[in-house]
């Protein structure tokens, strides 16, 4: 039996300013995924990257009085740097101005598509968001200006390279209402196939060099042309895996892979769910097998991105408040459709809620009576519980691993937190119902328990064995999500010369100071 491989993309943002909170959802959200599957035997391979090869990028160095490439080095650098205070197992980051895998992929995409017939050029005149990289029709705007931006577009006239997209509308609309193109939620499929069966015109493909600045990848044969943004940079889900050259990873991560799943925000939804699979029929290659969206973060209810004003530093937070406070935040509150409005407030009482006092206060309250009543000694019994109230610990203990993996197949990510959640709340009302401390101070007195019932120490062993095994449980389904807490969760309950370790904190509450305060 051959081992599944999955390969798990994020978008590759522009970087035309630092990272923001929104784009570290869709890298945890990727690496909630990647690591999940790595768990359950899948060979994964989670790819990011920085899309560099943008104008806004270079209107961006000319504000900045800076020299393009040192500029795009600069910021590229802070994206690539997400990967340790986010705790990210990526695999592989691609930047497109300095991978020497993107440009000749990027050539051969656009030979492959030419040889298709799929490649024209015309004059065109329309309207054009830079903040974007894309035309705007007249209806497509919000009042006269970009529905993202808020900006008025520029209207630009040129001759361009074009891509005969309307060729493929009836094949991109099987593909995703067949599910061979899984795009979820199916809000966002709906809003798909309303695209496609709108009918698609054909696509403005290339930029004229001088309007680009000249930078960017020039088009094959025309000098006087670059490569659209957008095409240049979908392709880098294949260019990384060595397409241009043929390579191995190619066929192993792309061709021969189970499920190519992109992680994308749904403003750039339409680029991954009709013109990027559109482009690789056309050079004859598979389409990604799923295509997943995540709506917007807000701050004060203005959407969170480089450009808009509203933003909130992931580092940052993750080095006030920890990694995993803001992980947990961006899993548990974001909703599957619908924005999220983040603040610190609302991190701080999620993590101190629910990290610190209901996990953390657990797992610490759990190992400190094990070393109280039982020298750190683990009692050995059979898997029931011994004692009155402990079936619901057991379920909720017993259902939580196909729960989380059901959630995580339909790329629910709040949805999978909740039975885990529901282990932590059943073992803390398992401790307030079993009452441990009483039963220690029984077994102290001698007393020997209800007649017929089992013995006092008999429970005991019971109820501390149970308690162990349910946090042992949280250590292992928390791992995806909070790779760091459930490491130390599993080394608090992995028994060194047959003893726990001494209870340590496995998530500290997190104290903001009061407005004013003096440190």
């Amino acid at each position: 039996m051959t081992t599944p491989h999955t390969y798990v993309t994020t978008t590759i943002p522009y970087v035309n300013a630092r990272p923001h909170l929104g784009f570290a959802l869709e890298l945890v959200q990727a690496d909630v995924l990647a690591r999940f599957r790595r768990a359950r035997g899948d060979r994964v391979r989670f790819q990011t990257g920085t899309d560099d090869n943008s104008l806004k990028n270079v209107l961006a160095a000319e504000a900045a009085g800076v020299a393009v490439q040192e500029f795009v080095d600069r910021n590229a650098e802070a994206f690539v740097a997400l990967r340790e205070p986010l705790a990210l197992a990526v695999d592989d980051v691609i930047r497109t101005s300095r991978d020497p895998r993107h440009r000749v992929g990027v050539e051969r995409l656009w030979q492959a598509c030419a040889d298709a017939g799929d490649l024209y050029r015309k004059h065109y005149e329309g309207l054009y968001c830079v903040g974007c990289e894309q035309f705007y029709t007249p209806a497509e705007l919000a009042g006269g200006r970009c529905p993202e931006h808020g900006v008025e577009p520029q209207r630009v006239a040129e001759e361009n390279w074009f891509f005969r997209l309307s060729r493929y509308a009836d094949r991109l609309h099987d593909l995703v209402s067949s599910g061979r193109l899984r795009v979820e939620p199916a809000e966002r499929r709906n809003e798909v196939l309303g695209f496609i069966a709108g009918g698609l015109e054909d696509l403005s493909v290339s930029r004229s060099t001088a309007r680009a600045r000249g930078w960017g990848i020039p088009v094959p044969g025309d000098p006087g042309q670059v490569v659209y943004v957008w095409w240049d940079a979908l392709g880098n889900y294949v260019t990384a895996l060595d397409y241009g050259t043929g390579g191995e990873n190619y066929r192993r991560w792309w061709t021969g892979a189970g499920r190519r799943v992109h992680l994308v925000g749904k403003g750039v939804l339409r680029f991954h769910a009709v013109y990027w699979p559109a482009l690789l029929l056309s050079a004859g290659q598979p389409p990604p097998t799923d295509v997943v969206v995540h709506d917007y973060l807000t701050a004060g209810g203005r959407k969170i991105s480089k450009s808009g004003g509203g933003t909130a530093d992931p580092v940052a937070l993750a080095g006030e408040y920890g990694t995993d406070a803001v992980r947990w935040w961006l899993l548990r509150e974001v909703p599957r459709v619908g924005d999220a409005d983040f603040t610190v407030d609302r991190l701080v009482a999620r993590a101190n809620d629910e990290l610190a006092n209901g996990l953390g206060n657990l797992v610490n309250r759990v190992v400190t009576m094990v070393h109280r009543y039982r020298e750190g000694r683990v009692p050995r019994t059979e898997s029931g519980t011994g004692a009155p109230g402990g079936e619901g610990l057991e379920a909720a203990c017993r259902r939580a691993p196909g729960l989380v993996r059901s959630a995580l197949d339909d790329f629910e990510f709040r949805r999978a937190t909740a039975p885990v959640w529901a282990v932590v709340d059943e073992a803390n009302r398992y401790v307030d119902h079993s009452r441990p401390w009483a039963l220690a101070r029984a077994e102290r007195d001698g007393d020997p328990g209800a007649p017929g019932a089992p013995g006092v120490t008999a429970r005991l062993d019971a109820v501390l064995a149970a308690l162990v095994r349910a946090c042992e449980t949280l250590g292992d389904q928390l791992a995806p999500f909070l790779p760091g807490t459930a490491a130390r969760i599993a080394a608090q309950c992995t028994a060194r010369d047959g003893r726990l370790p001494e209870p340590c904190p496995v998530f500290r509450r997190i104290t903001v100071p009061e407005p004013g305060a003096v440190p």
